[in-house]
């Protein structure tokens, strides 16, 4: 026992003493990587996932709101209290308001006592603020007061209903991003709605039932509920700007961590392939003098033990420290207090970790221990017959990366490009230092090619793994870039921020003309009819489309607009307009729906059909905030009907003076200020920008070390050669221009290559994973070799200098002439 236990310890000491001669301390570093990264993105992507629930939730009011045209149900509300949720209930409708010498159309939101069950209202009469509207209270948005020329206090008229103002909306919860269907909003209680008088037969009213109850009692109550024309459920799952922004960056996400740890492997294979390499002979001698495969196992052992355990001992704390690094940007958006994070980031930092050492350190590992002790005698490779036993190891960390990443293709497609593109630039490198050979070029370069081109597989390996670094070093930048770029234009410099709604026909030119004379930049004025897509080709639409739940389009009444040419914003992708008998489509309606040019489409709008054909399939960026429409008819199908009117405009430098004008101007045109939507979602994107800047950087860093490592142990592979140069009388100058000849061309080639496939990746990337519209990046391709000679020559000159002082330093005789 005491026999066993000096043993052992004389192996953790032996153990300690290979650890502290630095080999395998790039090891470590590359298990630090791995466990940090993994740990802090996968809690911070648990984090986003809360964001965007929250986001979610706060919009909707609650956790699901079933929207109905008719009275909701005592009955429906009973079954939501008995599942265990808690309800709150709104009647929605817009009437006119009076006060003071002028008139307004808004918004009216009939609310309870418990509203809103999620997100945040805020009243304020200007000494007290509140939470809830109580019975008997109207609470108006801060510009109406502006418009009509009143203040708190004052009365006012909603209908047959007149009662003094008790304050303004400060803070309103489900702020909506479709300009159509937004007014100014008033709040008052439900038991006030009978007062006003409002809703008659006929009036467009929208009843919301707010639920908060656990996913299962949910979705056991839409079970129950049988759903008519009239009635939708609304659900955070359902696609939104906001959140295709944090999947986005969900993504850029899941890359990082794929970059980051296709990047450590690399460097704990390369290093631990040069270790095995170096303990050959070791191990071979050790066998010859009596010790057992056993025994050098479980000398390895120890020491990936003990690599793992100093990895989990820095990784661990690294990586919480950057999941907080990674949550400062986003404590806006957090919901307070955090819940817990729970086993998962561990777990998973610790499970990737493993399975990217069961092949990396495995495979040569179990060679080393195979290893004969005639090896000690003549040079000898054992355990050639198990290699393609032990390549299937691999298959551990890609059925661990299948199993968790199985449905995301952009996984699939940095591996599959790196596969692909790696091969590529390996083949197409040699090609070129093939040719560089007939360049006139100095002693040293020629020396260097020389080389380079006598050693073709071994300078491949080095060329396509330098290569691949680089490519993925410069494309989760590009990823960043563009995306950062795409969400830049969410809302541009110069896009509206008004839109003025509801402008009657004897109106619109006076209306063009005093924008004008504010000097206020305005859209083509639009005519707006609303009615419903009710055939197509003869054929109900819903059954047409495949279901009540092929297209939001289809269970709601939309906007519609005609004009004598398309919006030039507006690109036609299919089809050609026609003045005449003609509808045009917005691209993804089209696709939803299955339509497509020449389709007969049968509208219902103010209980008229109206049949037109489809004549042309149009692309809509609806992040530009201008005018836009899913239908736009010719003018024979709609010029007919009665319409109010609508245009955009972005505000000058005197905005309020501005708003104020038209306000009092034209008071029954509605004016839909977006500025404070706006600049609530660029603050979101600038939050979102700065975490995605911290993840790159964790890149940068793994790309770093793998070329330090790639660059190191190429040099040390080249000791004997050098040394052998050294003895045949090449001066010390010559000589280390000859490295540095080598490798400069190395990076410049690797640079140029890797700058292609890097474009190229990224373009297959954006496209198929984000989902956005590709970009070439031609200042790359000329970029790229500089950076990689300026880092490759960085590094190369400080090894040879950190090697020349070293006794065992390939370049052990250069400091003797």
């Amino acid at each position: 026992m005491n026999r066993s236990y000096l043993v052992n310890r004389s192996l953790v000491r032996w153990c300690w003493q290979e650890l502290r001669q630095g080999q395998l301390w790039l090891v470590v570093m590359a298990f630090v990587l791995i466990i940090a990264s993994v740990f802090a993105l996968s809690a911070i992507a648990q984090r986003m996932d809360q964001v965007i629930v929250k986001q979610g939730k706060d919009a909707l009011m609650a956790d699901t709101v079933f929207i109905s045209a008719n009275p909701i149900p005592q009955s429906l509300i009973n079954q939501a209290r008995q599942l265990g949720g808690t309800t709150s209930e709104m009647t929605q409708f817009s009437t006119m308001m009076f006060g003071g010498q002028g008139m307004k159309l808004v918004m009216v939101k009939a609310v309870d006592d418990a509203f809103p069950l999620r997100g945040s209202l805020q009243l304020s009469d200007g000494q007290t603020s509140q939470t809830h509207v109580k019975p008997d209270q109207v609470w108006l948005d801060p510009q109406l007061l502006s418009d009509l020329g009143i203040k708190v206090g004052d009365s006012v008229s909603l209908g047959d209903m007149e009662h003094v103002v008790s304050g303004t909306i400060s803070a309103e919860p489900g702020l909506s991003f479709n300009p159509f269907r937004q007014m100014s909003s008033v709040f008052i209680h439900r038991s006030q709605v009978a007062k006003t008088g409002a809703l008659q037969v006929g009036s467009r009213v929208e009843y919301h039932l707010f639920i908060n109850a656990t996913p299962a009692a949910i979705q056991q109550l839409k079970q129950q509920v049988k759903l008519t024309p009239s009635d939708e459920w609304r659900d955070v799952g359902q696609r939104s700007r906001t959140q295709d922004i944090f999947n986005k960056s969900e993504q850029y996400l899941s890359l990082v961590v794929i970059i980051v740890v296709l990047m450590s492997t690399m460097t704990l294979l390369l290093t631990c392939q040069h270790y095995v390499a170096s303990r050959r002979q070791t191990v071979a001698m050790l066998k010859s003098l009596g010790a057992s495969k056993r025994w050098v196992r479980h000398w390895l052992v120890i020491q990936v033990l003990m690599l793992l355990g100093i990895a989990l001992l820095i990784g661990l704390p690294l990586g919480y420290g950057l999941e907080r690094l990674l949550r400062l940007p986003l404590i806006g958006l957090l919901p307070s207090p955090l819940p817990a994070l729970g086993m998962t980031p561990f777990v998973m930092a610790l499970l990737s970790c493993l399975l990217v050492a069961v092949p990396g350190l495995g495979i040569p590992l179990y060679r080393l221990v195979d290893t004969d002790a005639v090896t000690s005698l003549q040079s000898h490779t054992a355990g050639q017959s198990q290699s393609l036993y032990l390549w299937g190891l691999w298959l551990v960390p890609c059925v661990g990366a299948a199993l968790y990443w199985g449905n995301q293709l952009m996984v699939w497609l940095v591996l599959g490009g790196i596969v692909l593109v790696s091969a590529v630039l390996a083949a197409t490198g040699l090609l070129l230092f093939r040719g560089l050979q007939a360049l006139p070029l100095n002693a040293a370069f020629k020396l260097a090619l020389k080389r380079v081109n006598r050693t073709r597989p071994a300078t491949g390996m080095q060329l396509g793994a330098l290569s691949l670094s680089l490519m993925l070093f410069a494309a989760l930048w590009l990823v960043r870039t563009d995306l950062l770029s795409d969400w830049s234009s969410v809302f541009p410099d110069n896009a509206p921020d008004v839109f003025a709604l509801n402008i009657a026909t004897h109106e619109k030119d006076d209306y063009q003309h005093q924008l004008e004379q504010l000097n206020i930049v305005h859209s083509p004025i639009f005519p707006i009819v609303r009615g419903r897509l009710s055939r197509i080709n003869g054929t109900d639409a819903i059954e047409y489309a495949g279901g009540r739940e092929a297209s939001n389009v289809l269970r709601r009444e939309v906007n519609f607009t005609w004009a004598e040419q398309l919006p030039d914003y507006n690109q036609i992708v299919a089809g050609q307009w026609q003045p005449n008998n003609g509808v045009s489509v917005e691209e993804s309606v089209a696709r939803e729906l299955g339509v497509k040019v020449g389709d007969q489409l049968t509208f219902t709008i103010n209980s008229q059909s109206v049949t037109a054909t489809v004549n042309s399939i149009r692309q809509v960026e609806w992040r530009e905030m201008k005018p836009n429409f899913y239908f736009i008819f010719t003018p024979d199908r709609l010029a007919q009907l009665p319409a109010t009117w609508m245009v955009s405009f972005r505000l000058g430098a005197d905005a309020s003076h501005q708003l104020s004008q038209l306000g009092h101007a034209y008071p029954t045109v509605s004016l839909l200020d977006l500025r404070e939507i706006t600049q609530k979602i660029q603050g979101l994107l600038s939050q979102i920008v700065n975490a995605i800047s911290i993840l790159a950087v964790v890149g940068v860093v793994a790309g770093l070390l793998l070329i330090y490592t790639l660059l190191k142990l190429s040099l040390m592979q080249r000791q004997e050669e050098m040394k052998l140069y050294r003895t045949l009388g090449m001066s010390r100058r010559r000589l280390r221009w000859t490295v540095l000849a080598e490798f400069g061309l190395i990076a410049v080639v690797a640079g140029t290559v890797s700058g292609f496939g890097a474009d190229a990746l990224v373009a297959a990337m954006i496209d198929y994973g984000f989902e956005l519209t590709p970009r070439i990046h031609p200042l790359l391709w000329g970029v790229q070799p500089v950076f990689a000679l300026v880092m490759v020559m960085v590094v190369v000159g400080r090894l040879i200098r950190q090697l020349t002082h070293s006794r065992r330093s390939l370049m052990s005789g250069l400091n003797v002439e």
